[in-house]
């Protein structure tokens, strides 16, 4: 039973998010057949979509962001408005009331108090210099409000899976192609559609659709600015007297396919830029397509053919960059960097070679699937015999404590707030590289420290209800050791307990 016990930690933590709580009997399944037991939710066919009512498309999304800003900015004028309008205190004939301000200034009598023999009934007039007009109000802030709903669709997902290992890929993708919700209103309200329609629908696909997919969303060319990329021979070039951005192009090629040391050159990081001219998004005016929208602008899109890695492409407007993506997306290097992120994100920080090879020419071989990919890793010897090293980060931690804890957030505040003290604040790395995928970035004392704090947390808040003694054979069984069994045995209270348990290896190291 331990060396099952074994397995089934490695199956629920390095490939999931951990056992949950209640009467799952996770580790128990998992045991039985743990790469039997991951397998089980790749096997389904939608399992990675994310539909949930009231979660908009990215058309819609926009519609929505372009009214909310109208709003905001007719807000803001009529209250500059009625500031101009009030009358100041210090206009001429008027008193400003400075008797308020004496200790010998009379009290007003109450709003209740009977009027004096003989004086009128009517209201006295209020005095101008007193009056406060009503402000106009502020519209919700929509942006805040759809953010919070797609964290929240997601972080429910990701703590009712049974395995987690189809949102432990949404995660990685998601991160391999991030955006960053920080860069503005239309980055934030756009960044869970970002994932539901270019991440999601792909994971267990072709990378090719997944690259198209990220590379042609509003998102991304939002995000690295490739809307404001013109053709310099190109009419809009022209006219507006600019040229390439380039910050996509290098990107694609650098973070996205072919990696540092890929064989590209600045040359051609140059060619990609002026292959995708042109590729940009509706905006609020709506004259090229609905707001949001993918859009093509011919007019933006450098003529001509372009030499990228040695090979020659004609200019057939947005085909161009289309078949240039797909040639990327089957690249010698793409194969490699892949394999390789996906190892190291699975399995250990320096993963396995072998491993790093299996996958590699698994990705070859099948076009880039990436279920095959995914099977491949699940189906090495080395995936599961690799010692359990790898730090959670701070998603997959609280993730995992909500599992365990059976707490599914009706409110994602707490995880977005705990996310943003832990250093991994939800769809906002702080550049396009993403969030780094090693225990250095992990494992520091300061962020070491910071999840203790907040283990604690939750110990003094659900400890009482819970034996800690129960959720670590929830968590590990017979694979957790007797250090760990003895510490949480010694604790002196039960929040003190759960809290231990939070910060154990068999709980933070998958």
């Amino acid at each position: 039973m331990a060396r099952d016990a074994k397995a089934a930690l490695v199956a629920l933590n390095r490939f999931g998010f951990g056992a949950r709580g209640g009467a799952s009997g996770d580790l128990v399944s998992a045991a039985s057949d743990p790469r039997g037991y991951v397998k089980a939710e790749l096997s389904r066919p939608t399992g990675a979509l994310l539909e949930v009512p009231g979660l908009q498309p990215t058309p819609a999304l926009a519609d929505t962001v372009f009214a909310y800003q109208e709003e905001v900015k007719r807000a803001r004028e009529a209250v500059a408005k009625s500031a101009a309008e009030t009358p100041s205190m210090d206009q001429p004939g008027q008193t400003r009331g400075l008797s308020m301000n004496r200790a010998d200034a009379p009290m007003a009598a109450p709003a209740s108090a009977a009027p004096a023999t003989g004086a009128s009934m009517a209201p006295a007039a209020a005095d101008p210099a007193q009056a406060k007009p009503a402000q106009p109000q502020q519209p919700p802030n929509v942006v805040q409000k759809t953010f919070r709903a797609e964290a929240l669709a997601r972080l429910q997902r990701a703590i009712l899976a049974d395995c987690g290992i189809t949102e432990r890929l949404v995660a990685f993708w998601s991160n391999h192609f991030c955006i960053s919700a920080a860069k503005g209103e239309l980055a934030r309200m756009w960044a869970g559609a970002f994932e539901r329609e270019a991440i999601r629908p792909h994971v267990l696909g072709r990378f090719a659709d997944m690259l198209k997919a990220v590379e042609q969303h509003p998102a991304m060319l939002f995000f690295l600015d490739n809307q404001e990329s013109l053709g310099p021979d190109s009419r809009a070039g022209q006219n507006r007297k600019r040229g390439l951005n380039e910050n996509l192009a290098r990107e694609i090629m650098e973070l996205h396919t072919l990696g540092v040391g890929g064989g590209y050159t600045q040359d051609d990081v140059t060619s990609l830029a002026r292959i995708i001219t042109g590729w940009s998004f509706a905006g609020r005016n709506a004259r090229n397509g609905a707001p949001g929208s993918f859009l093509f602008n011919a007019n933006a899109h450098q003529p001509g053919p372009q030499t990228l890695l040695g090979k020659v492409y004609q200019d057939n407007g947005l085909a161009q960059g289309e078949a240039a993506l797909a040639d990327i997306a089957r690249h010698p290097s793409t194969a490699k960097f892949i394999a390789t992120k996906l190892a190291r994100h699975f399995v250990a920080d320096d993963p396995p070679p072998a491993l790093v090879a299996k996958l590699e020419t698994t990705f070859k071989t099948s076009e880039g699937d990436l279920r095959a990919v995914t099977l491949a890793l699940l189906d090495s010897d080395e995936a599961w015999s690799a010692p359990l090293t790898k730090i959670r980060s701070p998603y997959e931690f609280l993730v995992a404590g909500g599992r365990l804890l059976a707490r599914v957030p009706e409110d994602p505040g707490f995880y977005l707030n705990a996310l943003n003290t832990l250093g991994q604040p939800l769809w906002a790395p702080a550049g396009p590289n993403g969030f780094a995928d090693t225990n250095a970035m992990w494992a520091a004392p300061e962020g070491m420290k910071l999840r203790l704090d907040i283990s604690a947390q939750l110990g003094a808040r659900l400890g009482n209800n819970l034996d800690p003694r129960d959720l670590l054979d929830l968590v590990a069984a017979g694979a957790a050791s007797s250090e760990t069994r003895q510490t949480i045995e010694r604790a002196e209270t039960r929040q003190q307990a759960l809290a231990l348990l939070l910060m154990s290896p068999e709980f933070q190291r998958r």
